[in-house]
């Protein structure tokens, strides 16, 4: 089955994985010592944001470090691109109502 981008960001676990391993890369271990979970949970964790293309696999001697791919990101603000238009247009709504509750409140 192929996985997207945005199945794997659906899961706070994989969303905090992915915020450990934007800045620096990380062994699993050092993953899952971050979080109360077993080693094997979040190896499954791991297995998902791969399958979403989500991580640069490096090998170290016998270690495996992971970091994040931040350019598979784009997708999500490509998609989220649209919903900022819209959000900037009610906030300009809004500022012009604001604006003439002021202009009345003046005049008075």
């Amino acid at each position: 089955m192929k996985r997207d981008i945005f199945q794997a960001i659906a899961d706070p676990t994989r969303r905090a994985i992915l915020v450990l391993i934007s800045a620096n890369a990380l062994t699993p271990n050092a993953i899952a010592e971050q979080f109360n979970t077993t080693r094997q949970a979040v190896s499954k964790h791991i297995k998902i944001l791969n399958e979403c293309e989500l991580l640069d696999e490096k090998k170290v001697g016998r270690e495996i470090y992971y970091q994040l791919k931040i350019e598979k990101m784009k997708e999500v603000d490509q998609w989220l691109e649209q919903f900022k238009k819209i959000w900037e247009s009610r906030f300009s709504q809004l500022d012009q109502v604001l604006m003439n509750l002021k202009s009345k409140e003046n005049e008075i």
